[in-house]
């Protein structure tokens, strides 16, 4: 079972903790999202995905999610293909879209990059990721 490190960029936020980001292709673009242990799914923001592809498919769940300091908003799923984290290929996923721009609104005002979402504990648990803050790396397998 070959083993795949991806590195982690830790994101000071300014006395409140750290976030760590890494990068991700969709789309034959890369963006980067949080790595959170907490979140059950990946979950990508809305308005993002449609700018890196119009053409996203994006279906309502008719049901409201719970998390990120609300348990009414709207959600929304799409299947993502091709999905390149480092050298692992996931030839599809179904993520959670969301609006998280309350989010993004955040980072900005700390003068940090825009995040496309969050990946969540639905990859970690599949690649049985490994993660080493000390290294500050993520490893699949």
């Amino acid at each position: 079972m070959a083993k795949i490190t991806v590195p982690l960029q830790m994101l000071d936020l300014h006395g409140d903790g750290f976030h760590p980001l890494l990068d991700i292709q969709i789309f034959d673009k890369t963006f980067k999202v949080v790595l959170d242990t907490g979140a059950s799914r990946t979950a990508f923001d809305r308005d993002l995905l449609l700018a890196a592809n119009a053409e996203a498919d994006i279906v309502s769940s008719g049901r409201l999610s719970t998390g990120l300091g609300t348990n009414s908003m709207e959600s929304a799923t799409a299947a993502i293909s091709n999905v390149h984290i480092g050298d692992l290929l996931i030839d599809e996923i179904e993520v959670a879209v969301l609006d998280l721009s309350t989010i993004n609104i955040a980072y900005r005002e700390l003068g940090h990059p825009e995040v496309l979402g969050v990946i969540g504990s639905d990859i970690l648990m599949k690649y049985k990721a490994v993660i080493d803050f000390g290294k500050k790396v993520l490893v699949l397998k």
